[in-house]
């Protein structure tokens, strides 16, 4: 007899065995090699972790139609001859092609929410956390997720270094993906580990905890970029000193309750003195 379960089944499955595995990696090392003193079930674990479901549902969802469409658009008036050649590339060099520009353009997406007001709002809730670990890499609003991902995705696709219109799956874009998602939980944990010379080629955790400082108004706004360090000394982004930062999160109030928060980007907004908005 066939067992057909429900594909929202199959995914929770698969997303509770990745949390087993994350957890078996992070929680001994953030145990033995700790930057802050802090419990595993510490505050707002509840609601983290049910982004950390949410965060593998429902931004794949999000991206059918757009990149879909995307696909359709560039197949049709992109010259062949170009995405031919590029697809003809062995499979590293065109995995770390696509790579390198998604990378800029994840840079410019996550840039843009927060340099954009209305934007700022759906990432102002991953910036809330006044912590970080492994589990803040998944606290974000869906629309947080898909953006970025998408300005991703889009430079991939244009170039034809990834191919969506092909007659088998393409691994490329899916390693992407799998390569990016292992590496943000891994710069979002509480670890104080340093890189010296490496820390300018591969994001660490110090290069991104400089992502969520909220130490002064003068170091807010930094290393935007998820993987490559040198993307945000292109542009002028860079930052990151000996020290680590004192201060996480942001200034602005960001409700507890996980479907206030969610809500929360589209009720009109309250006058606040957030130093990280735009």
């Amino acid at each position: 007899m066939e067992l057909n379960l429900p594909i929202i089944l199959v995914d929770l499955f698969r997303l509770s065995v990745w949390l087993l595995i994350i957890v078996a990696i992070f929680l001994p090392l953030e145990k033995l090699y700790p930057l802050h003193k802090q419990k595993f079930f510490r505050q707002d674990f509840a609601v983290d972790l049910y982004y950390f479901f949410l965060s593998g549902l429902v931004p794949k969802i999000l991206l059918i139609v757009p990149m879909s469409l995307t696909a359709m658009l560039l197949h049709d008036y992109m010259p062949l001859e170009l995405h031919r050649q590029l697809a003809e590339l062995p499979f590293l060099a065109r995995f770390f092609a696509a790579m390198i520009v998604g990378e800029i353009g994840t840079y410019w997406g996550h840039r843009w929410m927060h340099e954009n007001t209305y934007l700022w709002r759906f990432h102002a809730i991953h910036h809330s956390a006044p912590h970080i670990d492994w589990l803040v890499n998944t606290r974000a609003h869906p629309i947080d997720l898909v953006f970025p991902r998408f300005c991703g995705l889009l430079p991939m696709y244009f170039l034809g270094l990834a191919q969506p219109m092909a007659n088998q799956v393409d691994m490329v874009p899916m390693l992407i993906m799998l390569v990016g998602t292992l590496w943000g939980f891994f710069i979002h944990s509480n670890l104080r580990w340093r890189f010296g010379c490496f820390e300018w080629l591969l994001s660490t955790p110090a290069f991104h905890h400089w992502h969520h400082t909220n130490d002064s108004h003068a170091v807010i706004n930094k290393n935007y970029a998820p993987l490559l360090p040198w993307v945000d000394k292109l542009f002028g982004t860079f930052y990151l000193p000996k020290q680590w930062p004192v201060k996480y999160g942001i200034d602005e109030p960001v409700p507890a309750n996980l479907m206030a928060q969610l809500l929360l980007p589209f009720l009109p907004k309250k006058k606040s003195t957030n130093s990280k908005s735009p």
